[in-house]
């Protein structure tokens, strides 16, 4: 077993991103971390083909491990009064496997740091290992900060039962881009634990409609017990570690291709691309102009070390280029839907 490393959750159509990560790491964080791969499907060619050229990068094959954490996770959504919804009313993820990102907790690193794909690293993390030896969890981001309606969970029924003020839980609400933790926090018997409150206890229905089969919800209900110790940098009582972190959300300012927050100029350990999807930034890649924020510095990282291939100019798609993705996409939709 390694003291600490680094997961991200990729498959070859997150390819570009990928890449980009990698690259981030190594000359931001640094270039000699262990860092896993979890396989979020088979669609894995071209990220074999990576781990090969990269001496520090190995792939998760543990499927043991892997087919735990989808029985689990199918298993506990099953029991979800949205079950029963017809398909015309499921959610886009249904059925999807970002929830494999959990395997980390099952993984080869005692310590350990992920980093979803669609994220650039941005600066060293030696606090964000001193602070695992203090705390379970550790996370950086801002969804506490939402309103209660647009929360994973239905925080007044969590209090109920932890007799805790709403706002108390609250600011133990996270997202799983960015996670910070150690291997074997969730034992066996921890899950069947969980297993047993969502699905025979009901608690399943803390989870709020329509988050069903969210990981980052299914994740915030078994980090939510006051028992697990958490900090999150954006409720520090230092100034410097509460930033931004999202692409299309936050004011950065670029440096030699590192990011720091606009405000206080303060360093960020990562930006992440939420919302936007992986197709665009295989399209940028191949020179598309495309619109996404800090689209410059994904391209410096995505070819930092194949600069002959990233592109010099940036066009726009054309009309019937356009109009047949859309037919495309309304196509495999509908597909989707009644399959």
């Amino acid at each position: 077993m390694s003291n600490f490393g680094i997961y991200t959750l990729a498959n070859d159509i997150v390819y570009d991103q990928l890449v980009a990560l990698l690259n981030s790491i190594e000359v931001n964080v640094s270039s000699d971390i262990p860092i896993c791969i979890i396989p979020y499907d088979e669609r894995i060619d071209q990220v074999k083909a990576e781990v090969k050229s990269r001496p520090q990068v190995t792939l998760f094959d543990n499927y043991d491990v892997i087919k735990k954490w989808d029985k689990f996770t199918n298993e506990v959504w099953d029991a979800h009064p949205r079950a029963r919804d017809s398909r015309l009313k499921r959610p886009g993820w249904y059925k999807g496997f970002v929830h494999r990102k959990l395997a980390a907790f099952d993984g080869e690193f005692d310590k350990f740091i992920f980093y979803d794909a669609d994220s650039l690293a941005m600066k060293r993390v030696a606090d964000v290992w001193q602070k695992v030896t203090e705390y379970d969890l550790v996370f950086d981001d801002w969804e506490h900060d939402k309103p209660e309606n647009a929360t994973d969970i239905n925080l007044e029924m969590a209090a109920k039962k932890y007799n805790l003020p709403e706002k108390e839980l609250s600011h133990r609400l996270h997202c799983n881009s960015f996670v910070a933790s150690r291997r074997d926090l969730f034992s066996l018997e921890e899950l069947q634990f969980i297993q047993n409150n969502l699905v025979h206890n009901q608690e399943i229905d803390w989870i709020n409609y329509k988050f069903w089969w969210s990981s980052s919800a299914l994740f915030n209900y078994m980090t939510l017990d006051p028992k697990y110790s958490i900090f999150n940098y954006t409720l520090s009582p230092r100034y410097e570690d509460r930033t931004g972190n999202c692409a299309n959300a936050d004011a950065f300012v670029n440096q030699n291709n590192i990011l720091y927050n606009q405000d206080g100029m303060k360093p960020i350990y990562r930006i992440h691309y939420m919302s936007y999807g992986a197709s665009e930034f295989a399209r940028l890649s191949r020179g598309e102009d495309v619109d996404i924020c800090y689209r410059n510095e994904f391209l410096y990282y995505r070819f930092m070390h194949q600069p002959e291939q990233k592109p010099r100019v940036l066009t726009k798609p054309s009309l019937p280029t356009v109009t047949n993705r859309f037919i495309q996409k309304t196509v495999k939709k509908i597909q989707r839907t009644f399959a």
